[in-house]
């Protein structure tokens, strides 16, 4: 083509992104339609690869018309050479964005067609539910700035459209939280996580440097300084063996250096800092740091040998020491010192370490068959029934929903599961709680027959009215889901716990497993060291109240963190009303 056309078409590229189509249509270039497919602002990306001499010929070529010389044609011909240089390393750069994209593809292809055979055994596992919010929330937003528009494609459009429906900051910051506290839960150290050597999981998954680093970050954002430490030490430990990645270690390290000094071990930070700064060493806040460091060594080191010197004086004076001594222990273990071991009791039992019955204890349960009491629906067929602990007493009943029934009621559940509520202490009112992490829907027994069967049931195996009960309630605890310790029923510094609902105080609970779970999830009692472990099909029953209607403070339970699968149930809470001749109180008053 003469250089007078690439100049003239060119041009017009430039001046109009629409012309961009017939310019690749007139040069022929498939790679280049290819690329136009994908990515957008072409015009501004072309005009800016084009040099200044290019440009300045272009505009002489506007001006001569038709009147050129042979000092102007070689001028031409450096264009148009200058052009195609261009247009490679153009073509070069598209290219280069063109193999990222499919390279993305492949990966997300692979990874979903294995994810999609079985969505809740791969979401079962946390670093995958992890790295699911983060490649939503993260990742495919960098893709969309790689790819950017093409509306005759229309990828963009549709990525628009679908990102309304992805998680947001908030999720992704939940789901890291999650990851962090079964890391607590269970003790688990980062490599552990990071490599994906969990018990009882089918889709190994493993964290790359960047997906440590963001997990660092999010509790560096909420000032959690000790996982900072943790995440951002793996981190680096995976680039020190040599994985490739687009973070370096100077960031890293940066991160880690303040996080161990926050945590006051200023020897490591300033170690860490030194490292730092011997790969740039003209990383500014690190020189900061290394002087602030080194005063802060040279203080405490001062301040010992006061300490030091005070200790001396005060070995003279034993009495008074003594005294001070006490005093200052006191102050500091008061504030924490009752918290402490229902949460380290807790943790134990959900790891499967907790208190052990005796022998004795042990072999007053039995398991049986059990019809309660003659009911004419069980006589011929009683149900299995095995006692699960003494005090508080709870029994657990086996094979007592069928999976048929289960999925019933998880496909009655699941347009309606819902962030979990609690009731309130003070006013009643149901609301949102930290520290119960799940998703649950109400069901009633005129909804479906299905329900309405398992009320039935219910109050057949109990001998409970069910009339005053609350609703089937659904829940669904993911990757991380809890519900930390506490009671089922209303306290006496809580007269209208249960106010609105007319029906007295929660005298007893059901609980329906309506799956089994690969690891953790169990229901623990940290009072007493009881843990029952999760069982499809299976129920557990206890009373919340005495028979005079005191409440069992011992009943004061817990859901475990679901550390690899997803945990279903569906409980019914029963209320005093309606029960005052089903159970009746006792001759005395402490029966």
């Amino acid at each position: 083509m003469a250089a007078w056309c690439w100049c003239v078409l060119l041009l017009s590229g430039l001046q109009t992104l629409s012309a961009h189509v017939d310019f690749f249509t007139s040069i022929g270039n498939k790679c280049f339609l290819w690329s136009l497919t994908c990515l957008c602002h072409l015009h501004v990306e072309f005009s800016s690869s084009l040099t200044n001499d290019a440009l300045r010929h272009l505009v002489v070529m506007t001006n001569l018309s038709d009147l050129f010389h042979s000092g102007q044609m070689t001028d031409l011909l450096y264009t148009e050479k200058d052009l195609v240089t261009s247009l490679k390393d153009y073509i070069r750069a598209e290219e280069n964005k063109l193999e990222r994209v499919k390279r993305w593809a492949d990966k997300l292809d692979s990874l979903s067609t294995s994810a999609t055979q079985d969505p809740e055994g791969f979401l079962g596992h946390p670093v995958n539910a992890f790295k699911l919010m983060k490649r939503l929330n993260t990742e495919w937003g960098d893709l969309e700035n790689l790819v950017l528009s093409d509306t005759t494609d229309g990828f963009i459009s549709n990525l628009t459209i679908q990102r309304q429906h992805f998680p947001t900051d908030e999720d992704q910051t939940g789901a890291a939280k999650a990851l962090l506290r079964l890391q607590d839960t269970y003790r688990l150290d980062a490599n552990t996580i990071s490599t994906g050597d969990l018990p009882g999981v089918k889709h190994k998954s493993q964290m790359t440097v960047e997906d440590c680093y963001e997990l660092a970050k999010i509790a560096y954002s909420e000032a959690d300084y000790y996982h900072t430490e943790l995440w951002m030490a793996q981190a680096l430990k995976q680039l020190d063996q040599g994985e490739v990645s687009t973070l370096d270690k100077v960031t890293i390290l940066d991160y880690l250096s303040y996080a161990i000094y926050q945590q006051g071990e200023i020897p490591r930070a300033l170690e860490l800092t030194k490292r730092l700064l011997e790969l740039d060493p003209e990383h500014q806040r690190a020189k900061g740091n290394l002087k602030y460091f080194e005063f802060q060594l040279e203080k405490q080191r001062k301040d010992a040998e006061e300490e030091t010197t005070k200790e001396k004086e005060e070995r003279e004076e034993p009495d008074i020491t003594e005294e001070k001594k006490k005093k200052k222990k006191k102050s500091q273990t008061k504030s924490t010192f009752q918290l402490i071991p229902e949460r380290k009791k807790y943790e134990m039992l959900c790891r499967g370490e907790g208190i052990k019955m005796t022998p004795r204890r042990q072999s007053r349960l039995f398991c049986r068959y059990y019809d309660n009491n003659h009911n004419p629906k069980y006589v011929l067929s009683p149900v299995k029934q095995q006692d699960e602990w003494d005090r508080p007493y709870i029994v657990r009943y086996i094979d007592i929903i069928s999976d048929k029934e289960i999925e019933t009621v998880k496909k009655l559940a699941k347009p309606r599961l819902r962030r979990a509520t609690i009731s309130n202490p003070i006013t009643g009112v149901l609301e949102t709680a930290s520290y119960r992490i799940s998703k649950s829907a109400w069901l009633t027994g005129y909804e479906h027959p299905v329900i309405e069967i398992i009320n039935q049931r219910i109050e057949d195996l109990t001998g409970l009215e069910m009339d005053t009960a609350e609703e089937l309630q659904v829940a669904n605890y993911g990757v991380g889901g809890q519900y930390e310790p506490h009671f089922d029923f209303g306290r006496k510094d809580e007269p209208d716990a249960f106010k609105e609902l007319g029906t007295g105080n929660r005298i007893a609970t059901w609980l329906f497993y309506m799956s089994d779970v690969a690891a953790g999830g169990a229901t623990v009692f940290p009072d007493v060291g009881a843990a029952v472990w999760p069982q499809k099909g299976t129920a557990v029953f206890w009373y919340n109240l005495f028979a005079n209607g005191e409440g069992d403070y011992s009943t004061r339970h817990a859901a475990c963190p679901v550390l690899v699968g997803n945990k279903w149930v569906s409980n019914k809470w029963i209320h005093e009303r309606g029960q005052e001749w089903r159970r009746p109180c006792g001759l005395t008053e402490n029966e």
